[in-house]
């Protein structure tokens, strides 16, 4: 792997078909794409990925069932306190983004202690878009900068794509070198749009809880093999 992706970006689809095909509950299928995502991240720690974004709930499943959300909300949970009662042997640093705030205190808690806990660990970044939306992260920037031009801080002549991205979620992280959506689904769902435009994609005809290490190595030597040109010829 001569040209490893630097940030992997990935849309961990299809927990719900492959519990259904499996004769589980919905709850189980998640649990299972839970304990996948641990997997996959410890995997790609191991193999040196310095960032690993993955699409976790959009601002569009709070349309799903009652039960289904609170069952998200309570795996996210327990998922992070694993997380942190391990970070000081599995040197993973844990990030967030999206409306976090709307979220339970009891969970938020557990966001805001994972990621202090693992603030120092130098391997994988794991990035989870929780509560996300790309255009509602667009729009948010887009009223952060028209505040700030309002009051004087910047002046429209400021304005390029350097200075809209200081004002997104990612703008510590590098944009994705690598896209992985599961599950044979072809679409990014409003997952990071401005931040995706020169990513190369991989569509995986995959469940997520079967998306494993073979899997992602295929998807990285899959890139290894694109020429990325940027707009250049």
């Amino acid at each position: 792997m001569s040209t490893m992706p630097k940030h992997i970006a990935i849309i961990m689809d299809g927990n719900r078909r492959w519990a259904k095909e499996h004769g589980l509950s919905t709850k189980l299928g998640h649990k299972e794409g839970a304990e996948n995502l641990k997997r996959l991240t410890q995997y790609a720690n191991k193999i040196g990925i310095e960032y690993l974004t993955v699409y976790a709930f959009s601002t569009e499943n709070w349309k799903r069932s009652e039960e289904e959300v609170g069952a998200l909300m309570i795996l996210l949970k327990n998922y992070l306190d694993d997380l942190t009662k391990a970070a000081d042997t599995e040197n993973v640093r844990i990030k967030f983004f999206g409306h976090i705030e709307s979220l339970s205190k009891m969970l938020q808690d557990s966001i805001k202690k994972a990621i202090e806990k693992t603030k120092g660990n130098t391997g994988t970044t794991l990035c989870i878009a929780f509560n996300y939306g790309g255009r509602d992260e667009i729009t948010k920037a887009t009223k952060e900068i028209a505040e700030d031009i309002k009051y004087g801080k910047i002046n429209i002549e400021d304005i390029n794509e350097q200075l809209i991205s200081s004002y997104l979620y990612t703008k510590d992280e590098p944009d994705p070198d690598l896209l992985i959506r599961t599950s044979g689904e072809i679409r990014l769902s409003n997952f990071l749009p401005w931040q995706l435009v020169y990513t190369e994609f991989v569509f995986v005809d995959k469940y997520w809880p079967d998306f494993g290490e073979r899997d992602l190595d295929e998807a990285i030597k899959t890139y290894e093999k694109r020429n990325r040109k940027f707009g250049g010829k």
